[in-house]
């Protein structure tokens, strides 16, 4: 019992030897030159491996197989393998190890060189930052713009994020406003607060960001999410986090449920919409800049037209101008 047993045996031992076995207990005892056995080139392999295993021993005398308790036989079987499991757990910690390192040490020699790379494709783009978070040791930023982020990439992120805070990183991101009414959002929200993770939301629009440990920060490319930038140079790092920390001071905490917080959200969504439609952009580019849809967009301004009694927007823009824009009664709902 020496020899190694793959996939293929343990299938074979599953399927027709176990059968094979069940057919030589109820009997006692099997003819070696059975015809079952002889005759059929599956059955014969599957009697071979119970031999090998164990489980039958052949009587010379008799020319007969007799079987044999499998709790004698079994620990011979699987501590051997559970022993090579463990060896390859332990070899492939190592292997991982010292790939760690060396990426290290490549992302190290690639800031001294190059102290912003253009990223392209969002798979490289991922597994870059995947990377990056394995080395982030203190502190964690990050902002995501807009409302509503996919519910499959909040998931990725809870998985990554929570691993991040597991070893003891402390991490504060921004959210606009709207994210608020996303169910996906919350949950994401109440679990990496659970670890330790702060999030505050905001009104205005900003740009996605990440920065680690005030050392690297990441921000959108000029062709959207299919490229980024990796910033290295402390002083532009410096820079970004100052934006950050200004942003924090003014945003909300996620969790915080009082009625008054509720209002103030309110109040900067009312604010933000009438400050976008005095400046006279359109729909859409206002619509992204509250972080939510067109349609949600429309509503607010029909909102407003209602509770200032008017028909047009050039008429709610003329109230506005007159200084006639006062605290509502109802909050604009998204």
């Amino acid at each position: 019992m020496a020899q190694d047993f793959g996939p293929e045996d343990r299938h074979l031992f599953e399927t027709i030897a176990s059968e094979l076995y069940r057919q030589v207990i109820q009997m006692g005892s099997i003819d070696a030159s059975d015809p079952a056995i002889i005759e059929h080139d599956q059955v014969a392999s599957a009697c071979k491996l119970l031999v090998d295993i164990g489980l039958l021993v052949l009587d010379a005398a008799t020319s007969r197989y007799y079987p044999l308790d499998p709790a004698a036989v079994q620990s011979q079987i699987v501590v051997p393998l559970g022993r090579r499991g463990t060896e390859l757990l332990d070899e492939s910690a190592k292997w991982a190890d010292t790939f760690s390192s060396l990426s290290h040490l490549y992302r190290q020699s690639a800031v001294r060189e190059r102290p912003i790379v253009e990223l392209r494709g969002k798979e490289r783009i991922n597994k870059f930052i995947q990377a990056a978070l394995a080395d982030c040791r203190q502190e964690l930023l990050t902002a995501q713009p807009r409302g509503r982020r996919p519910e499959k990439v909040l998931a990725e992120a809870v998985h990554r994020d929570l691993s991040v805070l597991d070893k003891g990183v402390s991490m504060r991101t921004l959210y606009q406003h709207a994210a608020r009414h996303s169910p996906a959002t919350r949950e994401y929200v109440v679990q990496v607060s659970a670890r330790g993770a702060e999030v505050r939301t905001l009104d205005e629009f900003f740009n996605r960001l990440i920065v680690m440990d005030r050392r690297m920060a990441i921000i959108p490319g000029e062709d959207g999410d299919r490229t980024a930038v990796a910033i290295h140079e402390r002083s532009l790092v410096s820079y970004l986090v100052d934006i950050f920390e200004r942003s924090w001071e003014r945003a909300r905490p996620f969790t915080n449920n009082e009625a008054q917080v509720h209002r103030d959200i309110a109040t900067d969504i009312r604010n933000m919409t009438i400050r976008m439609l005095v400046e006279g952009h359109s729909d859409p580019a206002s619509a992204k800049r509250l972080g939510i849809s067109t349609r949600t967009y429309a509503a607010y301004i029909a909102a407003l037209k209602e509770e200032y009694a008017v028909q047009t927007r050039f008429q709610l823009g003329y109230a506005m101008g007159r200084g006639e824009v006062e605290q509502p009664a109802e909050p604009l709902d998204a």
